[in-house]
């Protein structure tokens, strides 16, 4: 009998062309392409939006409305297709109150334990699960309100200067202009002399002008000025401190809160002590720790501690069973070092997915299929190989798992093979080969095939010498613990280390600040003029930030239109060619280009707008041409097509070359940033830095710029960043991929372990040393690299 297959006929989504493939069921199947390819598209857009769509339906219409829904893919037909499950990489930031204990479900366990087994003080009621979770009412601390930590201000830093006067500026955290004059007339309204030295005020005046909650509200007569007449109003009074505590809760913006910030220190809650929790569940505890004790320890440590309990309970034999059979496949995935208090926005992309990835091995489900988007994205090699045994264990367990990924190792290790391409964009869309992995030799359109069969050992070339070093003395932040590290300038420095080792800690937490000029333990043995972070963070956080905003292209695109005959001749300016502003823009659609639509009993939908029907502009405005294209229509262009029309503009030919010198002539210039991947948002950001003019020594700091790149693209990022170095400058890589390792001047390898059995360097210096070098866990990786 043939295998079960799901069979796809004519998708459209994205570029792909029409696409027919048939994939097998309740197999490992990985996509691959470089990438725009579309196998994306492919995976996510087709196969886990029918089916997510599929099940919607079967819902009941009133329960529908009350679930976020993705749109149906452009697809003719697709049969033979079970329920789906998708774990993609979130790049969006998680709360402060997300941990690894509400990702993995561990933590409500561990309160069920507590609530159920716990021990209690003689004559104290048994509590309730809730009470022993800091996200809830009946269990945060009521003074932090459950994040363990308060904000709080000074007079010494509302202050810095005592001896200027209100009028002065004394009270530094107010703000600027008519805001900052109306507080101080209102005080001068008050009785409080504004013109004497903040420090000869009396206590008592100084407390309540800073500290006050009373909003008191007084007529102000302001001072007359010559060029207007300001009549009489009535002014509220609003204290330094509640101006501070406000503007950092409430405003949406970033340059607001960050100043705030400034006046403002975080401490522990003294009530709490920073557990977070009540007195109450503080005094209940099990194997005489309280649960704020067992959530911080790693989860291995956690785990052994459980294995020990008295299990002649049947409650705690249950529970506790429950518990290590949840943590023992997060450690499988080489998670162990974490604990379950860990705020997730400090896990990196590919920590977070393993953490859900976990969650679904333990929840027992048969018959679907998992789409997931890049599992291996941030794993040293090691650690790849123990993802590749869970994804077995997903399979052999009755599902089919489809996999979106790079990673060479796990590419070799799939069942069926799907390459699309052969390029990206409009370029790529199509499959090239859907079947098993060695019959992909033949493809010689595949881009992937030239990789996966044709792999050489690292060329060898001359090392570069450093021009000088940082040298950091006795690090202690996170698991680093007295690290003295010393690192090259005028080369190629690779960073390594299994997941949770301290890379990151060491290059962003450590070095960064160093060289930013913050006081810390270190030197600089040379000269450094500039350093420069490239992370992988979004480029913005709605559709309105797009590759052209974010690079400064579109500003250089409106001035060109600006500068038109049509644009002149209607007195238009650049103002008017933004979608960002009232003038030029389809106020329909406020320029977005679409428009919700609110449905009875459904949820609501997108819809492109009525009036502009995508475009984002009015009529008026798109009369005005540039060679025949109106703004939105070069708005639609690609990279690569915008390098051949804008060719002539100087500033935009320069901008639209670092774009393609860095891969990424198949995004287009108005796509929006909310669609774009980590990978292609790390470049943007290095290809914005390449376009401006560099004078003196920059470094470069890199947090895995390889991430979600297909090694041809790899190979494009990597004459970028070695071009660098030979212009003269510096770049730090923390980096995974072995070849980019190999073709590294330096390497630091962290280790051995991650977490408490990390934070150590064990081996540093040329990648050849470092691949024999005892007790480095990336030792035997990189020596099959450079073919030693």
């Amino acid at each position: 009998m043939q295998a079960p297959h799901i069979r796809i006929r004519g998708a459209r989504e994205h570029n792909l062309r029409a696409v027919d493939v048939d994939i097998p069921r309740d197999q490992l199947v990985v996509f691959t392409g470089v990438s725009g390819s579309g196998k994306s598209s492919l995976a996510f857009g087709t196969v886990y939006a029918e089916a997510q769509r599929r099940y919607f339906e079967s819902v009941a219409p009133y329960a529908r409305r009350l679930i976020h829904q993705i749109g149906a893919p452009k697809v003719g037909e697709i049969t033979g297709l079970p329920p789906a499950v998708s774990l993609q990489q979130r790049r969006t930031t998680p709360t402060s109150r997300s941990s690894v204990g509400t990702v993995t479900t561990l933590s409500n366990s561990l309160r069920m334990l507590f609530s159920r087994a716990g021990d209690y003080p003689p004559g104290a009621e048994r509590l309730d699960s809730d009470a022993f979770s800091p996200n809830t009412t009946a269990g945060a601390c009521p003074a932090c309100h459950g994040l363990g930590r308060v904000h709080r201000t000074t007079e010494a830093l509302l202050v810095p200067d005592p001896s200027l006067s209100i009028r002065e500026g004394a009270i530094a955290a107010w703000p600027g202009a008519w805001q900052g004059k109306n507080l101080r007339d209102i005080l001068d309204a008050l009785g409080h002399d504004v013109d004497r030295p903040w420090r000869e005020l009396t206590q008592a005046d100084r407390d309540w002008i800073l500290f006050t909650d009373e909003q008191p509200v007084v007529t102000v007569h302001p001072v007359r000025e010559a060029e207007r007449i300001q009549r009489p109003y009535q002014g509220t009074y609003m204290s330094a401190r509640r101006y501070v505590m406000k503007t950092f809760a409430e405003s949406k913006s970033q340059t607001l809160r960050g100043k705030a910030e400034r006046f403002l220190e975080s401490t522990p809650c003294e009530s709490c002590g920073g557990s977070r929790l009540r007195p109450e569940a503080l005094a209940v505890t099990f194997a005489g720790r309280t649960i704020a004790e067992l959530a911080a320890f790693p989860l291995d440590r956690l785990a052994a501690l459980l294995g020990t309990a008295d299990h002649c309970d049947e409650t705690v034999r249950i529970l506790t069973t429950d518990l290590l059979g949840r943590i023992a496949v997060v450690t499988e995935l080489g998670l162990g070092y974490l604990s379950l208090d860990r705020p997730t926005p400090t896990l990196s992309a590919g920590e977070l997915q393993r953490l859900r990835l976990a969650t679904q091995l333990r929840s027992g489900l048969f018959g679907v299929v998992y789409v997931l988007d890049e599992p291996s994205a941030g794993l040293h090699p090691a650690d790849t190989e123990a993802l590749l045994t869970v994804l077995r264990r997903l399979k052999t367990a009755g599902n089919s798992v489809f996999v979106v990924e790079h990673h060479l190792d796990v590419v070799r290790e799939a069942d069926w093979l799907v390459d699309v391409g052969p390029g990206a964009g409009e370029h790529g869309g199509r499959v090239l080969h859907s079947g098993p992995v060695a019959e992909l030799k033949g493809v010689t359109e595949s881009a992937t095939a030239r990789y996966l069969f044709a792999r050489e050992d690292a060329s060898v070339r001359e090392l570069r010498a450093p021009k000088g070093w940082l040298k950091l003395a006795g690090v202690e932040r996170h698991n680093l613990r007295g690290v003295d590290a010393e690192f090259p300038l005028g080369v190629f420095t690779a960073v390594t280390g299994v997941s949770g080792s301290g890379k990151s800690t060491l290059v962003g937490g450590a070095l960064a600040p160093l060289v930013e000029g913050e006081p810390g333990p270190g030197r600089i043995d040379g000269a450094v003029d500039r350093v420069v972070q490239v992370d992988q963070r979004p480029i913005g956080r709605t559709p309105r930030s797009n590759l052209a905003t974010y690079t400064g292209l579109f500003d250089v695109v409106r001035k060109v239109f600006a500068d038109s005959d049509e644009a002149r001749a209607r007195g238009y300016k650049a103002g008017r060619f933004s979608f960002n502003v009232a003038g030029g823009r389809c106020e329909t659609c406020q320029g977005e280009g679409f428009v919700s639509v609110e449905l009875l009993f459904l949820p609501s939908t997108y819809s492109p707008c009525p009036d502009c029907h995508g475009a984002r502009y009015n009529p008026e405005t798109l009369q005005v041409t540039y060679r025949g294209r109106s703004i939105a229509e070069v708005l639609d262009l690609s990279v690569e097509a915008a390098a051949e029309f804008l060719a002539e503009i100087p500033a935009a030919a320069r901008s639209l070359g670092t774009l393609l010198d860095v891969g990424l002539g198949h995004l287009r210039l108005g796509q929006p940033a909310t669609e774009l991947s980590g990978g292609e948002a790390q470049r943007i950001k290095l290809a914005t830095e390449l376009q401006r003019t560099r004078r003196g020594h920059t470094l470069y700091l890199l947090d895995e710029p390889t991430t979600g790149l297909h090694p041809a693209d790899v190979e494009v990022l990597m004459r970028q960043l070695h071009g660098l170095v030979d212009a003269g400058h510096s770049v730090i890589v923390v980096e995974h991929d072995m070849d980019v390792v190999a073709g590294a001047d330096w390497v630091i390898d962290l280790g051995p372990g991650g977490g408490a059995d990390g934070g150590r360097i064990v081996a540093a210096g040329p990648p050849a040393e470092v691949a024999k070098a005892d007790g480095s866990r990336t030792a035997s990786y990189l020596a099959a690299r450079l073919g030693r």
